[in-house]
């Protein structure tokens, strides 16, 4: 069984969706064995609670990033966490963090990454008037929106959308785009070469072996 770690700073749909996943059988041999949240009233958390997961709020007003950090890697290493899984955790991670799981952190972003990173994803599309916009399953690096892409899935941008309309459109897409992610990523079915995520394939199995 492989243990997730889910960080989220709001409303948490993006971990709801992983867990609603987990149930229908769509991750298989994994659970979710933390939900930590650096802000207490995060709905996101009252919604991990409801369903008998542990939590934990670790708060992050008037601390360092580094000390902060340092006590989420220990809540997430006492909970056994092999990958942990950010779902709208509003708060950059400190080096130390990444380099205590290395490879095993997740993102999504509301667009097609390198486009748009950071705030406002969707608002920036929007002001580039850009026909196609989506959302990205990635590696979290030391940048930030910056890591080896797992999956993306395109979003057509439509005449008349507003910021709002797009964003929802997104979002329905991120539901479906995270848990495949999170699949492909527990399978250990894949390499990264490069700054490619390559699938274990025989048409990949030579480029794999580079890799190794």
């Amino acid at each position: 069984m492989k243990h997730l770690g889910i960080l989220l700073s709001g409303r948490g749909s993006n971990f709801l969706a992983i867990a609603d996943a987990m149930d229908r059988g769509q991750i298989e041999g994994a659970d979710i064995s933390i939900v930590i949240s650096n802000r207490a009233e995060a709905a996101g958390i009252a919604a991990a609670r409801a369903r008998g997961l542990a939590t934990q709020v670790i708060e992050a007003r008037g601390r360092k990033r580094a000390e902060q950090d340092a006590e989420i890697v220990a809540c997430l290493r006492e909970h056994g966490v092999e990958l942990v899984c950010l779902a709208g955790y509003m708060r950059l991670l400190s080096p130390e963090f990444i380099a205590a799981f290395p490879n095993a952190i997740l993102n999504i972003h509301p667009s097609l990454l390198p486009s748009f990173p950071g705030l406002d994803a969707q608002a920036q599309a929007l002001a580039y008037g850009v026909g196609i916009s989506g959302c990205t399953v990635h590696f979290v690096d030391e940048q930030l929106d910056h890591g080896v892409i797992v999956l993306q899935r395109a979003v057509p941008v439509l005449q008349g959308d507003d910021e709002e309309a797009l964003s929802a459109r997104i979002l329905e897409q991120e539901h479906l785009a995270y848990p495949e992610a999170i699949s492909r990523v527990l399978s250990g079915n894949y390499a990264i070469v490069d700054r490619r995520y390559v699938a274990r394939a025989s048409q990949n199995a030579a480029l794999i072996e580079e890799a190794k």
